[in-house]
Order: C-alpha cells, then structure tokens, then sequence
C-alpha cells in the first residue's frame, strides 16, 4: 500500500494546489454563512473525489490492472493519454496568464459566491474537485496508478482515501485557519486569497507540466517494463 500511496502522492498535491478552489473556499469565509459553507464546500470537495476513485477503482478492480508482475498494458497507455492531456492543460494555462499590470481573470460566478447557499457550498466544491478538467485527470491518474499495484481492494479503498485527504488540503487548510484564528484570520486569508489570484495561471503551468510528464514518463516505463 506504501507504493500507492506513494505514487499518487504528486497528484494528489497537484489537486491540493488549485488556486481557484481556495480562492472560492477563501471568499466564502468571508462571507455571512462562512461557518456552514466552508466546512461544507471542504466535505464536497471530499465527495467529489471520492466519487471519481470509486468509478475508476471498480472498473480496474482489485486485480484487473496489476495482478501480474508488470502492470497491464491499458494502465500504460491510460497514464501517457492522461499525461498528455494535462500538458495541453498547461498549454492553455501558459497562453491564457495575465500579460504585464493585467490584472488575472477570475470565473463570473466568483462574483456570487457571498450568496451561495450551503447546498450551493456543496455542490460547486464537488464540481471543481469531480468534474473540473485538471482535477479529473489527475484524480482518475492517482486512483489509476493505486489500482495498479495490485493491492486488495480494501487497501485500494485506503490508499485513495489517503489520496482524497492530501488532495483535500489546499481547501481545506483555510478553514481550519479560519475556525482556529476567527476574526484574526482576515488579514492571512485575504494574503493568500490575493497572492492565488495572481499567480494562479504560473501554479497551474508549473503544476501540470510537472504532473504531465510524470504520467507520460511512468506510462512508457510501464509499456517498456
């Protein structure tokens, strides 16, 4: 189990450094129901990916994908699929950053989020977890790369529990400031909130080329094995 967790640990930091999410979870926190929509948007996120490992490991199964001694070949050809399809996401990321004072555009409904609803709350953190493109491919390549090796599909379940955790954080660490610091908590929170906002499109092109040629590396290396 320690090989796949260990394994999927750089794409489960890539999900857990996405500056839109933690933006949208910081701008929450300073809105009137910050004490029910920023937990709920963290147990959201959670459901999202939770949803997406337990498609992906039922399909693989507990010995479909790594029962022999080498990984079976789709397993190859799915990581340098998904490894490519992230660089693209770095290429998009790359062509569309700020140019010069341009200030970083930020998605419309972010000028909503004060009204969000705690149901709302919910279902927008498990959009941005589950169904945003980046995120897909990384969580549908951390419970590939678990499904993998082999492990019963009890420590297949752990593994990617661990997984979902660690992807957890980025959104999750700004309200445990926010519930640890209270009112404190503004001026750490609106830094961060400022700093993701700049750089987010530099994080992300670095994130995904890291992450995609990390995939397409192991990908040929299983098919060549």
């Amino acid at each position: 189990m320690g090989e796949a967790i260990g394994g999927s640990l750089p794409l489960a930091v890539g999900i857990a450094l996405s500056p839109i999410p933690i933006i949208a979870v910081v701008l929450m926190l300073t809105s009137r129901k910050a004490r029910v929509n920023g937990p709920l948007f963290v147990v959201g996120w959670l459901l999202g990916l939770g949803v997406i490992g337990a498609i992906v490991l039922a399909l693989a199964g507990p010995t479909n994908a790594g029962d022999t001694a080498e990984p079976a070949t789709w397993v190859g050809w799915l990581k340098i699929v998904l490894g490519l399809l992230v660089l693209l996401v770095a290429l998009r990321q790359f062509q569309g950053r700020p140019r010069g004072d341009e200030p970083a555009a930020m998605p419309k409904w972010m000028g909503t989020i004060d009204k969000t609803t705690p149901i709302a709350a919910l279902g927008l953190a498990a959009a941005l977890s589950g169904v945003n493109p980046k995120n897909l491919l990384l969580a549908v390549g951390g419970a590939t790369t678990i499904a993998q090796t082999g492990i019963s599909g009890g420590q297949q379940a752990l593994a990617y529990l661990v997984f979902a955790l660690i992807g957890t954080l980025g959104v999750g660490v700004p309200v445990g400031i926010y519930f640890a610091m209270g009112e404190r908590s503004a001026a750490v929170l609106g830094g961060l909130k400022d700093w993701m906002g700049r750089h987010n499109a530099v994080i992300m092109t670095v994130l995904c080329l890291i992450i995609g040629a990390k995939l397409v590396g192991d990908g040929i290396a299983g098919l060549s094995g």
